[in-house]
């Protein structure tokens, strides 16, 4: 019997696309992809469309928009020289590229200037993505990823370099007093490096995400030590994607990879960042990549014709940069002190409807525990339950799409305002209590919640119990009545 997918890719080769270009066309949307795309055709709006489908499944930041309307009407933004509007360097404007390395020597504690030959601005992370996967991994080659994890890196990294992800599986439960939730082990990674040599795959690299998406954890620094020295030993790339590097809400602290005296293998460490989360600017398309490899440098470069930004873009966020009174002073401490409250009052809501999560640090999001919830527990039971709340007009992100070993878990987005926050808890409940059989606990005392039995140490890891500090807009939790 045929391959159902040979067979669809040659029907679409005889349309006049290449195997490469059927490959491409055959491989459909994502679950977030698909959900987000029902929620372009019917997005809530409270005046226009409050009927519409409420968005917590985009990571995106809309806490501070005021002050970035503010900032890019102040007379230094309104720049226009000849230069901005011609070619530039592929590399980006090299007074941007300076700014940048300026920049993260500060802001992410490097212990010597960083040099702005090695930095590389394109379209956004998505491009930095792609082209290292063409650059450094043929067809099949694969590259270690803790799981769950952003499963948008599967698409980036395989329409270019056609790389495949060899996952690190990691779960909830705890094995002794001294562990988490979902913790990353060198020996973890050792693990499924070795299965992927049993099944023939080469394995040319290791991602990390950190501030970690979805599990919104921080690796500490000794973890990030070994595992730069785990690559070193098995000659791996490193990709560090730091995207989420300003978007910490706690007093954790905080490790760039670009903060270390000494790497054991800086040829194959490669940092990257962008302006779509720490900013708020996804619209912007602008990310950044650091690599001190003088030769994938050029070969990165070649690509980056194709995914470069405009020169009057780079101007305005030079001066974004450059701002360090502005940015110090106004817009990363109300930033952060914005997230916290956010984060407050949809972790307290989903306390409200029995749903831990867990404790997290950094990112727009937290990683929830639905899985009390499922009719079974399956990943069919999970999308299920998925589909029950696009119907009831709320989009969140299911942990299939994250490539979650464990049916159950759900990302949501915290990073909007309280109004919101609170009307997506009404949604829940009306969802989860009223329209569902499942029994749910009397949550009317925070200290009774619940977490699922295969987890030992909740209180340590989870966060059950409403916060200290909730911001006022909880209070209006109770009073909406409009969905």
């Amino acid at each position: 019997m045929a391959d159902p997918s040979s067979c669809e890719e040659a029907a679409v080769a005889e349309r006049g696309l290449s195997a490469r270009g059927a490959r491409i066309a055959g491989r459909g949307q994502g679950l977030l992809d698909e959900g987000f795309a029902l929620y372009v055709g019917d997005p809530f709006d409270g005046d226009r469309n409050p009927q519409g489908i409420l968005n917590f499944g985009t990571s995106e930041n809309k806490l501070c928009f005021d002050l970035i309307q503010e900032r890019l009407t102040k007379p230094d933004m309104y720049y226009l020289e000849p230069h901005l509007l011609q070619y530039s360097d592929t590399q980006g404007v090299k007074s941007f590229r300076e700014e940048i390395a300026r920049f993260l020597t500060e802001y992410a504690n490097a212990p010597t200037a960083l040099d702005p030959e090695n930095v590389i601005v394109m379209n956004g992370c998505c491009a930095v993505f792609a082209t290292l996967s063409a650059v450094l991994c043929d067809p099949g080659d694969g590259y270690l990823i803790p799981t769950p994890y952003y499963g948008g890196i599967n698409s980036k990294t395989w329409l270019y370099g056609e790389m495949q992800p060899v996952h690190v599986p990691l779960f909830s439960e705890v094995s002794n007093e001294g562990s988490r939730p979902f913790q990353l082990t060198i020996e973890k990674l050792e693990t499924a490096l070795h299965r992927a040599q049993e099944q023939d795959i080469r394995v040319r690299a290791l991602i990390l995400i950190n501030p970690h998406n979805p599990l919104g954890d921080i690796y500490p620094a000794q973890l990030l030590k070994e595992c730069l020295e785990f690559a070193h030993r098995y000659k791996l790339h490193v990709i560090m994607d730091e995207i989420y590097m300003l978007s910490v809400y706690d007093d954790t602290t905080f490790t760039s990879i670009l903060s270390f005296d000494s790497l054991p293998d800086p040829n194959r460490t490669h940092f990257m960042w962008g302006f779509s989360k720490d900013f708020g600017m996804c619209g912007i398309r602008v990310g950044v990549l650091y690599t001190r490899n003088h030769e994938i440098r050029k070969a990165v470069n070649q690509l980056a014709m194709f995914h470069g930004c405009p020169g009057p873009v780079q101007h305005v966020l030079s001066q974004f940069l450059s701002d360090r009174e502005w940015l110090n002073n106004v817009f990363f401490p109300t930033n952060k002190r914005r997230l916290k409250e956010a984060q407050n009052t949809l972790v307290d809501g989903l306390a409200e409807l029995g749903i831990p999560v867990l404790k997290s640090s950094g990112g727009l999001y937290v990683w929830a525990d639905f899985r009390k919830f499922l009719k079974s527990q399956t990943f069919e039971a999970e999308i299920d339950l998925w589909w029950k709340l696009l119907d009831e007009k709320l989009l969140i992100s299911p942990g299939k799409a994250f490539c979650c070993y464990e049916p159950g878990w759900f990302r949501l987005v915290f990073s909007d305002s309280i109004d919101k926050i609170c009307l997506c808890i009404k949604r829940l409940q009306q969802m989860l209590h009223n329209k569902m059989d499942n029994s749910i606990p009397d949550c009317s005392s925070p200290t009774e919640f619940e977490v699922a039995e295969t987890v030992d140490e909740p209180s340590a890891n989870y966060v059950n119990t409403a916060v200290d500090e909730v911001s006022e807009g909880y209070s209006n939790l109770k009073k909406i009545a409009v969905f």
